[in-house]
């Protein structure tokens, strides 16, 4: 029998290309201006819903907040912990023990201590707009050009409130006012004009419209949750 040459041949390797992640159809996007994920108390306990209200991660933290940077994670001396401390990530408490949790919930850090920087602070944004008490009644100026107290003209609304207060955000020439009219709570912005109506209790003064453009409301006083400025509730 007649041995057949056997021929080298050159394996060609082919590189596997890395599977790009499949988008999660649960983080759906009604409104481009809203997170994807909003936190939600249910039965004492807070979780997070999507923007159609569908619990994405079950209720379960003492504490949950939006899904925003954490600085002292961001300048963190140890470079490993840095990740976590981007808007891809949240921050929540259970049992006294604060963790960063991914958008499908998923626990990824723990804090430590010795992990948190110094936070860098940026220009702050002085504001343009003031609250101006006059008669007891709350109003608004425009602290540049305001001269006459006694000129109804020089006021960007005249006094008539019980309460008003400026909410921080990223907008200072159009921000959004909580109010208070006839002992209830309610949204303006700067001409006046009623963006949430005078129906709660109370709408807590916080970071809620500046991390996620929503607030936080109650109407009996105990129960807060969250509302878009449709007056959407979640």
């Amino acid at each position: 029998m007649k041995k057949l040459s056997v021929k080298n041949v050159t394996k060609t390797i082919v590189k596997k290309q890395p599977v790009a992640a499949k988008p999660n159809p649960d983080l759906v996007v009604i409104h481009q201006d809203l997170p994807v994920l909003i936190p939600k108390k249910e039965n004492e306990k807070f979780g997070y819903v999507n923007q159609n209200g569908k619990f994405i991660i079950k209720p379960e933290y003492h504490i949950a907040v939006f899904f925003y940077e954490d600085c002292n994670l961001l300048n963190s001396p140890n470079q490993k912990a840095r990740k976590f401390g981007t808007e891809e990530y949240a921050t929540v408490e259970k049992d006294t023990i604060s963790y960063r949790v991914d958008k499908t919930g998923k626990r990824v850090y723990q804090f430590k201590d010795s992990d948190l920087g110094k936070c860098k602070f940026g220009d702050y944004k002085q504001q343009l707009y003031q609250a101006y008490v006059l008669n007891g009644f709350y109003g608004i100026i425009e602290k540049a050009k305001f001269v006459n107290a006694a000129d109804y003209r020089d006021y960007k609304i005249y006094p008539q409130y019980q309460y008003l207060y400026i909410m921080e955000g990223d907008d200072t020439a159009d921000p959004r006012i909580v109010a208070s009219h006839n002992d209830r709570f309610g949204v303006i912005d700067v001409n006046n004009k009623v963006i949430i109506p005078f129906e709660y209790s109370n709408i807590k003064r916080n970071f809620s419209w500046k991390l996620g453009r929503m607030f936080e409301v109650t109407k009996d006083g105990k129960n807060y949750y969250y509302i878009d400025v449709r007056n959407k509730t979640y």
